[in-house]
Formats: structure tokens, sequence, C-alpha cells
């Protein structure tokens, strides 16, 4: 992620779903994703405009897109 390490100590997420009965089918209608982040301080800009792209190159998300409803959201902090 544009030089960023990424390592499971420096990147996490959460997704929670909400699932109704449409027609008496469950589905799921809406998904919030929320990353937490810690990158170098020098990194802080490419790390916002990184999660500000994802959408667009992330396959899960092209995939469902049009038909869940999905909200992407990232808490960033600066570490060494």
């Amino acid at each position: 992620m544009r030089d960023i390490p990424a390592t499971p100590d420096r990147i996490s997420a959460t997704v929670e779903g909400d699932i109704e009965a449409i027609d008496k089918v469950l589905r799921i209608t809406r998904m919030r994703v929320s990353y937490k982040l810690a990158v170098p301080p020098d990194k802080r800009e490419a790390a916002e405009r990184a999660v500000a792209r994802h959408p667009a190159g992330c396959p899960a998300y092209n995939t469902v897109r049009g038909c869940i409803d999905v909200d992407i959201q990232a808490a960033i902090t600066e570490a060494p």
C-alpha cells in the first residue's frame, strides 16, 4: 500500500452488516467497514489517498456495489 507498512500490528478492519427480510428473503443490505491504520508520520497523506481510492480497486466492493450499501471509514494514527 503505497510503500506503507501493512503488517497485522499496523492495519486491522472491523466489518458489520445489516440483514433484512426483503420479500421474505434474508439479504445483507448494508455493510460498514472500519479500518484502523498506524502509519509513519510522512505517509499519512498517502494513506488517506489510498483509503479514498480503495473501493475502486477492491474486488469485494466491486462485486457487491449496487446491491449492498457499503460505508468505508478509516481511523489513521501516526506511529514510527
